[in-house]
């Protein structure tokens, strides 16, 4: 063999290694082309385009923890803790970045509404509330939130 034809085919398994992704359990890929999602990788082995497609996200369909530390001016501080999970990848794809961060402003826009109410109620009260308006402002982006849970300050 010639030394073009051994580059030839080093190229090519090459390429075709770079062409096959594989997608573990509890997992999905979103796969972008020229920038833009076009698909969702579901778990096991496919074929992308290579140079062409590339992976955007891995996007995690077990359950996530978020610690917050909440502290409002007029009640005294709030630590604790958000368990969420994604439901539809598809939606949350175009914001996976910023899920902790839509779901720990979430927490303090919730705080502050029920202000008042959250410094009479118990611990367990706050928090059934608060996770039933997370999930109202975050179910039209493919995540629940499981639970919530308050420590004492």
């Amino acid at each position: 063999m010639t030394v073009l034809t051994l580059s030839l085919i080093i190229a090519l398994l090459a390429l075709a290694a770079v062409a096959i992704k594989r997608v573990p359990a509890g997992q999905v890929h979103s796969v972008y082309r020229h920038g833009k999602p076009i698909r969702l990788l579901q778990p096991g082995t496919h074929v992308v385009l290579p140079l062409v497609d590339r992976v955007g996200h891995r996007i995690d369909l077990g359950g996530r923890t978020l610690r917050f530390d909440a502290s409002l001016a007029e009640a005294e501080p709030l630590h604790g803790t958000v368990y969420w999970q994604v439901l539809e990848p598809e939606r949350v794809d175009a914001v996976i970045d910023q899920a902790d961060q839509l779901i720990r402003t979430g927490v303090i826009d919730a705080l502050r509404t029920d202000a008042a109410s959250n410094q009479d109620d118990e611990r367990r009260e706050v928090a059934a509330r608060l996770k039933s308006r997370l999930n109202q402002r975050l179910r039209d982006r493919g995540v629940m939130v499981t639970r919530v849970e308050l420590e004492a300050a």
